[in-house]
């Protein structure tokens, strides 16, 4: 019989400064056109309308697309591609929905993710928004694994926006329940940060969770304790007034992180999930089973991910 040992808790992080703003004033969109896409612009545009925020509209032309053609064609395929995609921006421009709020469109050409970590350091970039497709929808750019790949290695926040998500983003954002997730990684203060931030900034209703996976052969009273232990470790990151400005909840759930996050996220009926994201260089995107991919993929708000 296996019997799970209790450890000591041990706080790795610091406290979360109280009034301190996380910054969101300029916001990357990476765009593939599709419905996911123009959805993931809108929340992204709710946010610059709140934060009076720039939008950098991105869409990045990758070399696969066009060079499989034959050499003759190759030249002619990437105009044609190209072409395309103006006509897609120029559409989103014609349609208003970017009226009144500071943008700047970009159209790049080459791999996605060095793309991406370029022009997020040479434009000072907050946020990158994304959309992704679910699992098996793989048509478009902005893959599941493609969106896993930009917020495991990008070194800003990165809001995901997946197929599940409520299908009419508000005008303005406005946050009433965030549910943050975490693992008590590296990142982890990092990402309470964000929550902590944002709960402070809309008067939020903010739950903490941390998913136990693995318990076995545990008794009612060892499970009492170890509840009570990971509760301590996640009140360790509260500044000390935060219940003066913000309700906060604690949570610990025991079975598969990626359901109990989902779970958390619906039972409090969160507008926000925010997680923390290892980094992976390797593989990165690549690795579709992960929590991170699936809660992204599956959950019925947005989700931040902040990496570590």
């Amino acid at each position: 019989m296996t019997t799970h040992v209790m450890q000591p808790a041990q706080t790795l992080h610091k406290k979360v400064q109280a009034n301190k703003k996380v910054s969101l004033s300029k916001i990357m969109v990476l765009t593939d056109f599709s419905e996911v896409s123009d959805l993931a612009l809108e929340y992204a545009l709710a946010l610059a309308r709140r934060y009076d925020g720039r939008i950098y509209l991105t869409h990045v032309i990758m070399p696969d697309s066009y060079r499989l053609a034959e050499p003759g064609l190759a030249e002619m395929t990437y105009e044609k591609i190209r072409q395309a995609a103006e006509q897609s921006i120029a559409d989103i421009l014609i349609s208003r929905k970017m009226s009144g709020v500071s943008h700047e469109v970009l159209i790049e050409e080459g791999t996605l993710w060095s793309t991406v970590e370029r022009l997020v350091q040479e434009h000072e970039i907050d946020l990158v928004v994304t959309g992704t497709h679910g699992p098996g929808q793989f048509k478009k750019m902005i893959l599941g694994s493609v969106a896993e790949e930009v917020f495991r290695q990008a070194g800003c926040a990165v809001l995901t926006v997946g197929p599940c998500t409520e299908a009419h983003a508000p005008h303005e954002v406005e946050l009433n329940n965030i549910l943050f997730a975490t693992d008590f990684g590296p990142g982890a203060g990092r990402a309470a940060q964000y929550a902590f931030s944002l709960a402070q900034e809309h008067g939020a209703r903010l739950t903490l969770l941390h998913v136990v996976e693995e318990l076995r052969a545990c008794t009612a009273e060892e499970e009492r304790q170890f509840r009570e232990m990971n509760i301590q470790r996640m009140k360790d990151f509260m500044p000390e007034d935060a219940e003066n400005w913000c309700r906060v909840d604690f949570r610990v759930a025991f079975g598969a992180a990626a359901e109990e996050i989902l779970e958390g996220a619906r039972d409090t009926k969160a507008d926000l999930i925010i997680m923390g994201a290892k980094t992976r260089k390797t593989f990165a995107g690549h690795a579709p089973l992960t929590i991170a991919y699936n809660v992204v993929a599956k959950a019925n708000c947005p989700v931040l991910t902040v990496r570590a």
